[in-house]
Formats: C-alpha cells, structure tokens, sequence
C-alpha cells in the first residue's frame, strides 16, 4: 500500500486549511468592517499606483483568495493572489521591520507560494471538478450510465 501520496494530501489540506482561515481573518475586517480605507493610506504612502485599486485588490486576495484556498477551488490562482499581496506586505510594507513584525506575513507567503507550485491535493474541489473540465490526452473516457 502506498501511503505517501493520501499522507501529502493531508497535509496539503492541512495547509490550506489552516492558511486559508488565517488569511480570511485579515481580509474579513478590511472587506466588510470598512478597513479598506486604511490599507489605502498605507498603500499610498508605500508610492504604491491606485492605492485604492491596489488596497481592494489586496483585501479580496486575503479574504476570497482564503476562501478559494480552504475549499481547494482553483487553489493555485488564489494561492498566487494571496502570495503577490504577501510579497508587497512581507518585503515592500514590512521591509524594515524587524522579523518579529513580519514573520506572520512571510509564513502566508511561504504557505501560498508551497501551493501555487504543488496545487490542492486529492482533498480539493479542484481535484473533483477540474478532471471533469480539462481531459488530459490518453485518459480513459468516462463510463456511460445507462438510465
């Protein structure tokens, strides 16, 4: 019996998990407790382009972008929205800062980018859905089901 392969499933739902709802909490606040307009300033005075545009970016990354990465739902695009608005917090807004005020930061980075390369795993709405949209050359068709 192989076992490595449902083992890194599970921790490839672990991480997701487990990330997903971290990350939600900072998005939740700035989506719909009126936060945004905070980011926005400190994205402004980061020299940032259109902060506003950048400061909603960010914040549905954070939030949708978790939601997407906890159901395993075109996880790798989330991972990767989450992982460009964590590059900008970890090493743009955050640079200075000693580790301490990063590391939360550098972890979803690290956690993101982990998954925008590996993917969802078995455990994953990507691994139920996707299969059914995108055929790879040499697979078997799907039995027929009579009625």
């Amino acid at each position: 019996m192989n076992w490595k392969e449902p083992l890194s499933s599970i921790g490839l739902l672990w991480l997701r998990v487990l990330m997903g709802l971290g990350i939600m909490t900072h998005g939740y606040g700035k989506v719909f407790e009126g936060r945004v307009e905070n980011l926005a300033e400190g994205v402004a005075k980061m020299g940032l382009p259109m902060p506003e545009l950048m400061a909603w970016a960010a914040a549905l990354s954070e939030f949708f972008g978790g939601l997407l990465v906890v159901l395993g739902l075109a996880t790798r695009p989330a991972a990767l929205m989450i992982f460009c608005t964590m590059t900008v917090a970890a090493f743009i807004a955050h640079g200075a800062d000693p580790l301490s005020k990063k590391e939360l930061a550098l972890a979803y980075w690290a956690i993101s980018g982990a998954l925008v390369l590996t993917g969802a795993g078995k455990f994953s709405f990507d691994a139920v859905v996707l299969p059914k949209f995108f055929k790879r050359k040499g697979d078997a068709p799907a039995p027929e089901t009579k009625p």
